[in-house]
């Protein structure tokens, strides 16, 4: 079965991202197919760069990346949700300075909600967290 998640949960605060987390874990533990994981509304803040955890707390946004890490799975941020929460795409910017401070991990891209629509075509399932 193919899947696609949409997070709009933060990474702090409430379960949704990392109920999210678990869900994707267990989709690949079961040999179903994880294509995409969107992230929308507050949950684009898991795709913060600056985001920081106290040593002792779970980092969902380190858990996010050694996602990608083990299964590729695109890790998209919908880039007008991000745009409303101060979250700016820095790549397409002409200032130098601009570009080496981008807002979100390497690991993560920007999207539009078309590339949402996509993914939700392909897949057998779509589930919100």
């Amino acid at each position: 079965m193919y899947y696609t998640l949409l997070v709009t949960g933060p990474p702090y605060g409430t379960q949704n991202a990392s109920t999210a987390l678990l869900f994707s874990r267990a989709i690949i533990i079961t040999k179903n197919k994880l294509l995409s994981i969107f992230f929308h509304c507050d949950g684009v803040l898991n795709a913060k760069k600056l985001v920081s955890f106290p040593s002792r707390e779970y980092n969902l946004v380190e858990k996010w990346i050694d996602l990608y890490h083990v299964c590729s799975v695109k890790l998209n941020v919908c880039i007008s949700a991000a745009s409303r929460r101060g979250i700016v795409n820095n790549t397409n910017n002409d200032d130098e300075v601009l570009k080496k401070h981008d807002a979100i991990n390497s690991f993560f891209c920007f999207t539009g909600l078309s590339e949402l629509a996509k993914y939700i075509e392909k897949s057998d399932r779509i589930i919100q967290f």
